[in-house]
């Protein structure tokens, strides 16, 4: 039987029994829902106002996590002509960084496509599959569906003090 405090519906509770790969990908989801979460429901400007010395706002949460998905699935996975996987902290700063007629709408479809093609590329290689890596040598889907949830996972809870210190709305979820 199911805590009463727990809510039975999130993925994470649903794959409590399942395989490696449905916790994992069950579990990434979750902190992605729960960053678009963040941002549903602000104005464009809240979302992108700086609250914090760092360049990290709630907006630039959304494009940089786009940016990440990219760069650890489909560069990696299924690399395209041209494609160049991002390493420098330039292009960590650039990620976060808004341009004009960037909104929360487009930056959460941006997201949500990203993580789609992630999901896409990610369901056509087993855990153990192994590819090359510019800075790490190899890494295996495994290791970087790991990453991505602690990734994922620390910018939720950035996104969680944000959106509080934003309009005071609080919630892990």
């Amino acid at each position: 039987m199911a805590h009463p405090t727990i809510d039975p519906t999130l993925g994470p509770v649903l794959a409590r029994t399942g395989g490696e790969r449905a916790i994992l990908d069950a579990f990434l989801d979750f902190h992605r829902s729960t960053v678009l979460r963040k941002v549903r429901g602000l104005t464009d400007a809240d979302a992108g106002r700086r609250l914090v010395p760092s360049l990290t706002t709630l907006a630039g949460l959304l494009k940089h996590l786009t940016v990440v998905e990219g760069n650890w699935f489909r560069r990696l996975f299924a690399p395209e002509p041209g494609d160049v996987y991002l390493t420098s902290q330039a292009d960590a700063d650039a990620s976060f960084a808004l341009r004009p007629g960037d909104t929360v709408e487009t930056l959460a479809a941006a997201y949500e496509a990203a993580c789609d093609e992630s999901r896409r590329v990610a369901a056509r290689f087993d855990l153990d599959h192994v590819v090359p890596h510019p800075q790490l040598g190899e890494v295996s889907l495994r290791w970087v569906l790991v990453h991505l949830i602690e990734e994922t996972a620390r910018h939720a809870g950035h996104a969680d003090i944000l959106r509080e210190l934003t309009d005071g709305e609080t919630g892990a979820i």
